[in-house]
């Protein structure tokens, strides 16, 4: 007890608010440190908080105060007090985009918002979750910064390390989308290629882990977990924020491990509990590609247990077939009456194109999928059209051009003519 006294006052001044590691299964609590597993019942662990107290219109005023990023909720994540100040990309505050356009195409009524994480540095979500896991490292006294990756977290990792001053080492699939190996490798560190799945590279990496080899190193998604999947709560907060301070009434979340779902619900939940916003339902829907489908295959059947799948899709940045937080979600979609739904390669290109035609927004095939299947929820009368929707874009779409086929409407020579002639 004694030890674990000295561990916890050396580290929790350097984690705000936080202060333990919870087991999400027993309830057990440990000491702040790079773990991610309880050692009594083996559940994940996650950061468990003493959230400020007092004024609620105080605390909103203070993170209206902040700077245009995520370190504006700095009081509610588990990072130092000077993290605004410290080198690192400063993502988040992107863009809700209000999505009249795609509103009447689908029939929304309620009010329709896209979520548009491509706005981030480098262009996906992907920079939230790091950005806390890098604190986290900084705090442990890591050197390298790794992860297992489908892409997006690949790039985001080794940009956020060549900002911090840290050496990257990451692991991708060896046949991701070419423009996601571009954006992992031109940071400098160094890129590794596993022949498999991510399934395949994610049991590497928990391999190395306990290996010589891995010492000092801070897998920002494996032993550094709990603090990288808080980044996403942010998310929730800034919705919620853009939303003039109001729960959204129903929000559509891409599912690939299911972290970032389950960490959107404890934000709101938190803000709710902050009295930041006011109590009142909302529904939280889990979306998947059909070739990578787990969650919404277990959803469909009434399982509690997520059987694992081999992916074949061309989401990859979803192709998890062994979703770490698969149960959590199905838990999460049942409690708030929402669901998890998914749909075929065919209508994730279909829902890319309509997206970018109606809002000018170009999505990777992520975005594809939530947007896919918002469409697919409506048409099922399972999303309620009166009801005010946020539906979440995580990456951009020029990390996927494999994924859609496009060129010139007419290509000519440069005369009047000619044009003309193309009648265009």
């Amino acid at each position: 007890m004694a030890v674990e006294a000295v561990e916890s006052r050396t580290v929790a001044p350097s984690f705000g608010p936080a202060v333990a590691l919870s087991c999400r299964e027993c309830g057990e609590r440990f000491p702040l440190g790079p773990s991610f597993a309880c050692v009594s019942c083996f559940g994940p662990l996650e950061v468990a908080y003493e959230l400020p107290a007092g004024d609620p219109g105080t605390l909103r005023e203070r993170i209206e105060a902040g700077p245009a990023n995520i370190w504006r909720y700095a009081p509610l994540l588990p990072v130092p007090a000077d993290v605004a100040d410290r080198p690192n990309l400063s993502p988040g505050f992107t863009k809700l985009v209000k999505a009249d356009n795609l509103a009447r195409e689908l029939g929304v009524t309620g009010g329709l918002y896209v979520k548009d994480d491509s706005g981030n540095p480098t262009h996906s979500f992907k920079d939230r979750v790091v950005a806390i896991a890098v604190e986290a490292a900084r705090a442990f006294g890591f050197t390298t910064l790794s992860c297992s990756s489908t892409g997006n977290l690949a790039g985001a990792v080794g940009a956020a390390a060549a900002r911090a001053g840290l050496r990257s080492c990451v692991f991708i699939p060896h046949d991701l989308e070419a423009g996601k190996v571009v954006m992992a490798a031109v940071y400098g560190g160094d890129l590794v290629g596993i022949e498999g799945t991510y399934d395949d590279v994610n049991r590497f990496c928990s391999e190395l882990i306990g290996d010589p080899l891995g010492e000092g190193w801070g897998f920002v998604n494996v032993n550094l977990r709990p603090y990288y999947g808080e980044g996403s709560k942010t998310l929730a907060y800034e919705i919620c924020e853009q939303l003039g301070w109001r729960l959204p009434d129903q929000i559509v979340v891409p599912v690939a491990s299911g972290s970032q779902l389950t960490k959107i619900d404890k934000g709101l939940k938190e803000l709710v509990a902050l009295g930041l916003v006011e109590d009142r339902p909302y529904r939280i829907f889990g979306a998947q590609a059909e070739g990578c489908a787990p969650v919404s295959r277990a959803f469909k059947d009434g399982h509690e247990v997520v059987r694992p799948v081999k992916p074949d899709t061309i989401a990859k940045s979803l192709a998890i077939g062994n979703p770490a937080d698969g149960p959590y979600v199905l838990d999460i979609a049942r409690r708030t009456g929402g669901a998890v739904e998914d749909v075929d390669d065919e209508r994730i290109v279909e829902a890319i194109r309509l997206l970018a035609r109606t809002e000018g927004i170009f999505a990777e095939t992520a975005g594809g999928v939530t947007v896919g299947v918002t469409r697919k929820l409506l048409e099922d009368g399972r999303l309620d059209p009166s009801l005010t929707t946020v539906v979440l874009n995580t990456g951009d779409g020029l990390k996927t051009l494999d994924a859609v086929a496009a060129g010139p409407t007419a290509t000519i020579p440069p005369s009047l003519d000619a044009f003309r002639a193309a009648g265009l």
